[in-house]
């Protein structure tokens, strides 16, 4: 893990990670929030231990595996990169009901805007708080955003043990068929 000083800690807390989007993605994948790793880097997902680019190469969604400064990258493969809430934070758990609330209000306008054939949120958990669903299961969703489809992708973090790297790559690998289709 790593370890912060005092101001490195308040200048990460204090850091808004671009997102890595443009329009028509086939996939936009939605993180929960910034970790401090990733608001430190700049880069999404960065965290050491994080499964996200590993399931992602895993899963087919790209060649090789991309290192999180390589996130750019996504773009030429019709993926990119938002969050939930902007702010970042060092666990999901200090987000208020009310920021993923309004995370999900503005992520939808952004979805609106940007019109990816696919909304990925990745943790069942954050969708459920920021689009009101207390139902909702890892998978495809009844809900859309106007002509975009949303699936829950189970959270890549490494604290999530309900998920082995080889069943979430199946989840991915599920979506990424979908999206070609």
């Amino acid at each position: 893990m790593a370890r912060f000083t005092p101001e490195e800690l308040q200048a990460a807390r204090d850091r808004v990670v671009p997102d890595v989007v443009a329009d028509g993605l086939r996939v936009l994948f939605c993180g929960i929030n910034p970790g401090l790793m990733t608001a430190a880097t700049g880069h999404h997902f960065a965290r050491p231990g994080n499964r996200f680019w590993p399931v992602l190469h895993r899963s087919g969604f790209t060649p090789r595996l991309l290192k999180p400064s390589e996130q750019r990258e996504l773009l030429s493969y019709g993926l990119g990169i938002t969050n939930v809430v902007a702010r970042p934070t060092a666990r999901a758990d200090e987000l208020s009901a009310e920021e993923y609330r309004e995370g999900g209000r503005l992520l939808a306008l952004k979805v609106g805007r940007l019109r990816p054939r696919w909304l990925a949120v990745v943790g069942v958990t954050a969708y459920r708080a920021a689009f009101d669903d207390r139902k909702a299961r890892v998978g495809p969703q009844a809900r859309t955003i106007g002509d975009t489809r949303v699936w829950v992708l189970p959270n890549p973090s490494g604290l999530n043990a309900h998920w082995t790297a080889e069943t979430m790559a199946k989840e991915f690998a599920r979506l990424r068929e979908a999206a070609e289709g």
